[in-house]
């Protein structure tokens, strides 16, 4: 038995014989409030108090635990996540999650819990889009005790919060478990799981999505059919047209159209040119999409004709994404690649300038072009690019990202330092 388990149990005992009155309790909170000043020092007497009878006890324990801060604090987390209680289950995640993306308590569900008798009530954020680098390495025991906890949480808040937080963690061994809560009739439980494998992205999950494409709930269906197209299972297009044909709405059709256009094949580009002129500009930039992936050079003059003309962004882009793919490397002031690098300023669309750049610049020449903007951009430019390249770059970018250390901005410095570690873990 490890030293703090031999602690933990030894401290446990005299806990088990407190009475649990209202002042005996209330003194217990107390003291856990106390230990939680004093640091990792006091873990091992926090520990012990995992098992004390009250639930306000052990809220207030795992509370302190993550005010600790501490990697001897994950240990008895873990333990927490088995807790019979949802408010300890979700308090011992989103502290887990906290070790390796500090500040996550304030943004996670935690932030928003409240106790109304034995209800617990919190609100999910709209935003989902956190996850830690590639380089930084999770606990084994604690992408399993998530993945238990995503499958078999004690309320469907708690297994919702897992997944989510499975999905920051990037943690690949819960696919298993992941695709087990898509079997839950809780909506929350299955969006969060599909965001979550968006993430993780093995391809493997793809076979086990294709039941959720005709979902009732339309955000449910609406994540089903982008992570559909996301994890490359070519195999669900037939069910993806079919999405798209009986689509309730123009979000759904949209998503249908999109998720066909990450695997297009000959067969799609009739459907692309029937919507690339469509009144929905949604639509239209998912033809462009489409356009892009089948990386035809015949395709150039119509896509730079609709380039010039277009007027909603969104397409616009994609458009520029499509010129691109389909070869047009150059990088002038007017040039489709230095749109979507200027698009990295912008507060709305930057997200989809970079995916769009995170993807074309796996190619060796839109990436040395890359290169070049990376020396002369603004700081946002040079912090975005410098993100991109860790995801997209080869051996070739460590040279690259290595001057940008050096920048004279601290902050696009450190971005660049953080992008080398990334590009380095993920190279072989």
């Amino acid at each position: 038995m490890k030293p703090l388990a031999i602690v933990a149990v030894l401290l446990m005992l005299p806990l088990l014989a407190q009475d649990s009155s209202p002042g005996e309790t209330k003194a217990r909170v107390k003291l856990a409030k106390e230990y939680g000043k004093q640091g990792s020092a006091a873990i091992p007497k926090l520990a012990a108090m995992l098992s004390d009878p009250e639930i306000s006890v052990r809220v207030e324990v795992v509370k302190a635990l993550v005010e600790a801060g501490s990697q001897h604090g994950l240990e008895p987390l873990v333990a927490a996540t088995k807790d019979n209680d949802a408010e300890v289950q979700i308090r011992a995640t989103d502290g887990l999650v906290n070790f390796y993306l500090p500040g996550y308590v304030q943004t996670g569900l935690s932030g928003s819990l409240k106790r109304t008798g034995t209800r617990i009530l919190g609100k999910f954020t709209d935003t989902n889009d956190q996850i830690i680098p590639p380089y930084i390495e999770v606990r084994p025991e604690i992408i399993e005790a998530l993945g238990q906890l995503a499958s078999g949480g004690v309320s469907m808040e708690s297994r919702a919060n897992a997944a989510r937080a499975l999905g920051v963690l990037r943690g690949k061994r819960a696919v298993p478990q992941l695709i087990k809560a898509l079997h839950s009739k809780d909506d929350q439980v299955l969006y969060e799981s599909l965001i979550a494998l968006q993430k993780i992205r093995d391809l493997s999950a793809g076979p086990s999505i294709v039941f959720l494409l005709r979902d009732l709930n339309e955000k449910v269906q609406i994540a089903a059919i982008e992570t559909t197209g996301l994890l490359l299972n070519r195999q669900a297009m037939p069910q993806l047209r079919d999405a798209f044909d009986r689509a309730r709405n123009d979000k759904i059709r949209r998503a249908a159209l999109s998720a066909m256009a990450m695997m297009p094949d000959s067969a799609s580009r009739e459907l692309f040119g029937t919507y690339f002129r469509d009144k929905d500009e949604g639509l239209r930039a998912a033809s462009a999409e489409g356009f892009a992936r089948l990386r035809r050079p015949e395709d150039a003059p119509l896509l730079e004709s609709s380039f010039n003309e277009e007027r909603k962004m969104g397409p616009r882009l994609s458009m520029a994404f499509a010129l691109v793919m389909t070869g047009k490397h150059e990088l002038t002031t007017f040039s489709p690649l230095q749109y979507l690098v200027n698009t990295l300023n912008s507060k709305s669309y930057k997200g989809v300038a970079r995916s769009y750049l995170l993807e074309s610049t796996r190619d060796i020449g839109a990436r040395r072009l890359a290169y070049a903007a990376l020396k002369r951009g603004t700081k946002d430019e040079k912090i975005q690019l410098a993100q991109i390249l860790a995801e997209s770059g080869d051996k070739d970018t460590v040279a690259e990202l290595e001057p940008l250390t050096r920048d004279n901005d601290t902050e696009v410095a450190q971005e660049a330092l953080r992008a080398l570690r990334s590009l380095k873990a993920r190279l072989p």
